[in-house]
């Protein structure tokens, strides 16, 4: 049994160096490709609707609700100790540096990340991509760097507004049930955030962007075995934009922490 169980943690330990070895290599030619020429701005304008018009609506109504629900918890604790004039300041802090970039992130990855693996998938199981190599075309130049491009603009753009509408849904609460004045909330909000927040927030909601695009362009490109294939790496490539967004925000809160203390 022990055995068997060094075996399965072997395979799962090399499959993981190789997912991050291909995902390295796809980066560095994604990297390379975004800035050598021709540029195709038909096909990032494309994906950019795709990825951040289209996202608009449920990241809108995910980030009224996340303002709604902090404000409440918030003032369950603060209504306690007498202290209800910082809430604002408590959920605005806490929607721009962790919030809004982190929940945006989890939206996109599972509405274009999967939409992207499974297109890129299909493209694969159907030989697109190799009638695409054969027309001497760059499949990364073609299908990675339009998408790649177009996430790392949409999500800071993304964040800044569900960052707005989750303030938008605290101060609703604040103002309407919990009887803080209007002038009082803005006050507060505006005294608590500095610019090192805005910019911790959005910085990170870049990061974010790639690690979709990177990780759902090199799951569709490795997809094998038909329509169930096609399954299987849309739900691989949610599992790990999800733990690479997570462990990528650990890693630059940490950082940031004793960069900007």
């Amino acid at each position: 049994m022990f055995s068997l169980f060094l075996a399965k943690l072997g395979r799962k330990v090399i499959s993981f160096i190789y997912f991050f070895g291909g995902l390295s290599s796809l980066t560095a030619q994604t990297v390379y490709q975004t800035f050598k020429p021709p540029y195709k701005y038909d096909h990032i304008i494309e994906q950019a609707k795709k990825a951040g018009y289209d996202s608009l609506p449920i990241v809108s109504v995910v980030a009224l609700f996340i303002g709604f629900i902090f404000a409440l918890q918030f003032g369950y604790f603060m209504q306690r100790i007498g202290s209800e004039m910082y809430i604002a300041s408590l959920v605005a802090l806490a929607i721009v540096r962790e919030l809004g970039p982190v929940i945006t992130a989890l939206i996109v990855a599972g509405r274009v990340g999967a939409a992207n693996t499974a297109e890129l998938g299909s493209m694969q199981v159907t030989e697109q991509i190799d009638a695409l190599e054969t027309l001497a075309t760059n499949p990364v130049k073609y299908l990675v760097v339009p998408r790649f491009v177009a996430l790392s603009i949409m999500m800071p753009l993304l964040v800044l507004f569900a960052n707005i509408i989750g303030i938008f849904g605290s101060y609703l609460i604040c103002v309407f049930k919990l009887g803080i004045t209007s002038s009082m909330y803005v006050n507060m909000t505006f005294s608590a955030l500095l610019y090192k927040d805005l910019f911790t927030g959005l910085f990170k909601s870049w990061i974010f962007g790639m690690v979709i695009a990177l990780v759902s362009c090199y799951e569709g490109f490795k997809v094998e075995g038909g329509a169930v294939g096609v399954g299987k790496a849309t739900t691989s490539s949610v599992v790990f934009s999800f733990l690479m967004i997570i462990a990528a925000d650990c890693f630059f809160t940490a950082l940031f922490y004793f960069i900007f203390p």
